[in-house]
């Protein structure tokens, strides 16, 4: 039996490379023949044996179309020429490229199942963790001095420990000499009025940054009355503000309200209403509650006629007496204990 190899065309499989060709006949046979040729010179050459190796790709640098266009035929040649690479252990060593293990994927890197490991992270040292640690210590602690270095504000009617501390150093600077009962009572307000004054500092209410600075440090001020003897009463009419000296130190200071400076008349008695100032001297003493014409008096020490320095429950920050220097309760109490007969008393300025 003849067979007409021009009109049956017979398809197989190129050796070697995997591509499949086709056997035609005339000159397409030709043509084929030639394409398989081409292929199969290439696979002997080399440059199809691996993905890496193809002129320009990604594994490799230049275009040359293999490595030994570059370097030239060296000892791993025959094993670069290999078909696949081969994993370490079985075969012998991965072959290599610029210096990088070839990949079956035509990329560049170590291959999966021996080079990419997990890396796990670096432990921290020992010191290194210590010292985040006291530093966040150190934050914490430097918030906590400083909300402590931050004055609380302070208001008549508030109650608790920073009230305790407050009267607590009001008495200790000669200010305040009531019980110390966490309570912003009116004594304890009378006894900052008698801070702020001193210190020259707006007269309100409330006890702030400025007032507790003040109370940090002892009143450093000239006295009204250079030259005077070591121990003495100070009346400061412009201030409204009463100071003890002992020894040539002030350790008594207090809130006043002297004679309101206008005409009066009651209960058949009338006159000015005014304070009288001068060198004067006490000459008698009334202890607690004594009652006159004009009202009442608690703890008087009279310096001059029916002038005296007496307690007084209503104390207004405005001078508002027949005559008399009135005192807060608690502080003519203390100021009677410490005042004697014959005590020198200076009243100076004017009302403003």
């Amino acid at each position: 039996m003849r067979i007409n190899f021009r009109r049956i065309a017979v398809i197989g499989l190129g050796v070697g490379c995997g591509l499949p060709f086709v056997a035609v006949p005339g000159e397409a046979r030709t043509l084929a023949g030639t394409s398989l040729m081409k292929a199969q010179s290439a696979t002997t050459s080399g440059w199809l044996a691996h993905p890496d190796d193809r002129p320009g790709s990604p594994g490799r640098r230049g275009t040359a179309k293999n490595a030994d266009d570059r370097r030239g035929p060296g000892p791993d040649a025959d094993r670069r020429r290999r078909p696949w690479p081969v994993s370490e252990g079985r075969r012998g060593p991965l072959p290599t490229i610029d210096g990088h293990r070839s990949r079956a994927d035509g990329r560049r890197g170590p291959l999966a199942g021996h080079d990419e490991r997990p890396v796990a992270e670096a432990p921290v040292p020992a010191e290194d963790a210590d010292a985040a640690e006291h530093e966040l210590v150190d934050d914490a602690e430097a918030e906590e001095e400083e909300a402590e270095r931050k004055p609380v504000v302070l208001r008549p009617g508030d109650r608790g420990a920073e009230v305790v501390k407050l009267q607590r150093r009001l008495n200790a600077r000669g200010y305040y000499f009531g019980p110390v009962n966490g309570r912003y009572d009116e004594q304890t307000k009378f006894a900052v009025w008698a801070l702020q004054k001193s210190r020259r500092i707006p007269v309100k209410g409330a006890v702030e940054q400025r007032e507790w600075s003040a109370l940090e440090r002892p009143l450093r001020r000239r006295p009204m009355v250079s030259g005077g003897p070591a121990d003495r009463v100070e009346v400061n009419l412009s201030a409204q503000l009463l100071t003890v000296y002992r020894d040539r130190r002030p350790v008594l200071f207090s809130h006043i309200s002297s004679g309101a400076q206008v005409p009066y008349c009651q209960n058949g008695h009338c006159g000015n209403a005014v304070t009288p100032t001068g060198d004067f001297r006490v000459y008698r003493r009334a202890p607690g509650w004594t009652t006159g014409p004009l009202g009442a008096m608690y703890n008087s020490l009279y310096i001059v006629g029916g002038i005296a320095l007496h307690g007084s429950r209503k104390v207004p920050l405005h001078p508002a007496s027949h005559g008399c220097v009135r005192l807060p309760m608690t502080t003519s109490k203390r100021l009677y204990q410490i005042v004697k007969i014959g005590e020198p008393v200076y009243v100076r300025g004017k009302i403003r």
